[in-house]
């Protein structure tokens, strides 16, 4: 039985990295989408929405180019960094990195991962939170990451595949959902569609 064409609405070479890991035949297909932030909109509530409009609009998208003449299931994906119930977006400038490399210095923060498959049939997403310790970071420690030019496309203004990996001390979690995709997850969501990978659920 030939099983749906799978289209990942996203440009994120991690995501692309880590689906491809699982064994996944798949294209890309960016969704672009209003990003802001609801009123009175919780963390939660954020990646959940937009992963799930980012898999609608790729969805629609793929339809009306007319990209697959069988069944189609898109996987899309939001992750947030949340420190203190305020959501941390990408580093504006050096300046503003600074000030949230200062504020996760030797503190917990949460990374916010949601993933949503959609078909013609059915939308399922679900968030997974991750706890993240940082260690102290001197000036000089920060000041020294941003010239890597790692921090500049981050959530929160680091990669933990990365450089930025020697700052966490401590997590609680799914590591892989704190890179863009949760593996064990995704797996499973997937296997409800009809996807497989390598391994199959």
């Amino acid at each position: 039985m030939t099983q749906p064409e799978l289209i990942l609405a996203s440009q994120s070479p991690r995501r692309k990295a880590l689906l491809s890991q699982l064994g996944y035949q798949f294209s890309c297909l960016p969704a672009d989408i209003d990003e802001s932030v609801l009123a009175d909109e919780s963390a939660s509530d954020y990646v959940h929405r937009l992963a799930i409009a980012k898999a609608q609009t790729a969805f629609a998208a793929a339809q009306e180019k007319q990209l697959s003449q069988g069944e189609l299931v898109v996987l899309g994906s939001d992750t947030n960094v949340v420190f203190d119930n305020h959501i941390l977006g990408k580093p504006e400038s050096f300046e503003d990195f600074v000030s949230v490399m200062t504020m996760l210095s030797g503190e917990r923060h949460q990374v916010l991962t949601s993933i949503a498959a959609l078909s013609e049939s059915e939308v399922q997403a679900q968030v997974i939170v991750t706890d993240v310790w940082f260690k102290q970071l001197s000036s000089k420690e920060i000041s020294d990451y941003w010239q890597t030019g790692e921090p500049q496309d981050k959530a929160g203004g680091y990669g933990i595949q990365g450089i930025g990996g020697q700052f966490v001390s401590k997590l609680d979690g799914s590591f892989f959902a704190v890179v863009g995709l949760p593996l064990y997850e995704t797996s499973l969501l997937l296997n409800k569609f009809g996807v497989t990978g390598h391994v199959s659920p």
